[in-house]
């Protein structure tokens, strides 16, 4: 039962999630990092050291992260894409194997639909982890992404035992 954490990551809220996988996923940690109000480079520092420090707590061995999706604003795009790049290289540097998910593909795994709103994710996340009080939107989406991850990954060992079988 491999241990993933999952990111949903932000240049203001960075979500983050630490997950037991396998038939039945238990949450170790589902919270967020709120970036204080400094210049950019300090927030990604930010982003690294905390992910950094809570890699080291819970020991993760593998690391989800939402993908980038295509937004109008190009600035916005490219702070989400930096502050993606730092969340990844936290998990690299521990020597993590790090997957991407699209937003639909997490939506999909979690509420059984593309296009679920967060309300729906934080819902479905509380139900399958046993979550007790309201989730954090960012912290909900980063457990979804752990959570898509580990059904990936289950998903496809049942393949690969199925080939070695046939």
């Amino acid at each position: 039962m491999p241990r993933i954490i999952g990111i949903d990551p932000g240049s203001t809220i960075t979500g983050y999630a630490v997950i037991d996988g396998g038939a039945a996923p238990k949450a170790r940690v589902i919270d967020c990092i709120r970036l204080p109000k400094a210049d950019f480079p300090t927030r990604l520092g930010v982003i690294f050291d905390r992910l950094s420090e809570v890699i080291r707590e819970y020991q993760p061995e593998q690391m989800a992260v939402e993908n980038v999706f295509v937004s109008r604003n190009a600035s916005s795009a490219l702070k989400l894409g930096q502050a993606r790049g730092a969340a990844i290289c936290a998990g690299a540097s521990a020597g993590l194997a790090v997957s991407e998910y699209t937003p639909t593909q997490v939506k999909q795994a979690i509420v059984g639909r593309g296009h679920a709103d967060k309300a729906q994710i934080q819902h479905m996340i509380g139900m399958l982890l046993g979550a007790t009080g309201r989730l954090q939107a960012d912290a909900a989406d980063a457990a979804a992404v752990a959570l898509c991850h580990a059904h990936h990954a289950h998903t496809s060992g049942r393949m690969q035992a199925a080939q070695v079988r046939s």
